[in-house]
């Protein structure tokens, strides 16, 4: 019997980080997660954008990641929206990353959110802070790849 492929399919990004940061190395982390987060990410009542990354006691946690509980989550539970979540890596993955994030300027960033054989992983980055000169040449490439695609596709018509 032949495999199926396996599909990834997003639940949310974080747009913000790659306007913000320059990534240096990315990781897909798994998510430990209540019942009614996974439920609520089924219907995307999920928010990345104010989400980082802290290293404590060798451990990883995710915080400011906001998942809206659904009205229909059971009685007997308590759904705290923005709860610290821990995030699943390996021993020598954290280990590394602890002595990158102590080095000046680094830090870690959820870039987004996917479903992956059935399971929620987060893709993380290895990020360095942009300055402001650099966010304005981010804008100027955007603008420019825009007027580009309007005068392309006004040539098509």
């Amino acid at each position: 019997m032949a495999k199926k492929p396996e599909t990834a399919s997003r639940i949310a990004d974080n747009k913000k980080a790659a306007f913000n940061y320059f990534f240096e190395e990315r990781f897909e982390a798994g998510l430990v997660l209540e019942g009614w987060e996974v439920k609520s990410l089924r219907e995307g009542k999920v928010q990345l954008t104010d989400g980082y990354v802290v290293i404590r006691d060798g451990e990883m946690f995710i915080i400011g990641l906001q998942i809206n509980p659904l009205h229909t989550a059971s009685s007997h539970v308590s759904p705290d929206k923005i709860r610290t979540k821990k995030l699943l890596l390996h021993k020598e993955e954290i280990k590394r990353l602890t002595g990158k994030v102590e080095q000046k300027g680094y830090t870690l960033v959820p870039i987004n959110l996917h479903w992956k054989s059935g399971k929620v992983k987060c893709d993380i980055a290895l990020a360095k802070g942009k300055a402001e000169h650099d966010k304005r040449d981010t804008i100027k490439d955007r603008e420019g790849k825009r007027e580009v695609e309007r005068a392309m596709k006004d040539r098509n018509r």
